[in-house]
């Protein structure tokens, strides 16, 4: 029998950013280029998919006809109360539940993918919730990802790591601008499979959410 340990489903609260990703998100996504970015995202996916962190449900419009469920785990119960009015306006079926990265409320080997969207740069704990998202794969199932990462350059990376000792993780939800989510991918056991570096917005002041990738990776078959 599995062991895992308990997270309190709501353990994670952040009203004031909630609020202000509630209102302004799907605005930002817009003039950002972040809503063809997820719809590349999520190109090409069918069967069963689990989102991890799904926020508002920003990604529930970009789902294609071949899913046949998306099952999206939020945390923060004001972002989720969005979600589940987002899933209702999905063209695929969705289950909005409450959940953490790190101990996800779902059998394991049961999705035929797992999506992973600006949500590694605030989980607690990195490690554990690549490890959660690999138990719930199905051996060959694909990781899709677009996160934030750390800055190629010397002095944008030490901007990057500056934020996250001060303000940016209590203005931004616990975000960490300055973490490396293909070095983590990897080191999770996941090989990737291709990736592409953004920058958002693609025009416009650079900040140090800027930097991203986009890709996939997979776990793989057993041997």
């Amino acid at each position: 029998m599995e062991q895992r340990a308990k997270i309190a489903p709501n353990a994670v609260h952040h009203p004031l950013f909630a609020r202000f990703y509630a209102r302004f998100g799907e605005a930002a996504d817009r003039r950002g280029d972040i809503a063809a970015y997820r719809r590349d995202l999520l190109a090409g996916l069918s069967g069963r998919v689990i989102e991890i962190g799904a926020g508002t449900g920003l990604n529930f419009p970009h789902y294609p006809a071949a899913v046949a469920e998306v099952v999206a785990i939020e945390p923060e119960r004001a972002l989720r109360a969005h979600a589940v009015r987002a899933a209702l306006r999905a063209d695929v079926p969705v289950d909005v539940v409450p959940g953490a990265a790190e101990a996800l409320p779902v059998k394991s080997e049961a999705f035929d993918a797992a999506v992973v969207s600006l949500v590694l740069c605030s989980v607690r704990d990195v490690p554990r919730s690549l490890a959660e998202i690999r138990r719930v794969l199905r051996p060959g199932g694909e990781l899709r990802f677009f996160e934030h990462g750390l800055a190629e350059g010397r002095m944008a990376s030490a901007v990057q790591r500056t934020a996250d000792r001060t303000l940016w993780p209590l203005l931004f939800g616990g975000c960490h601008t300055a973490r490396d989510p293909l070095v983590a991918i990897e080191t999770a056991g996941f090989p990737l499979v291709e990736f592409r570096r953004l920058r958002l917005p693609a025009r416009g002041p650079w900040h140090p959410a800027s930097p991203c990738v986009l890709g996939t990776a997979r776990r793989p078959d057993p041997d």
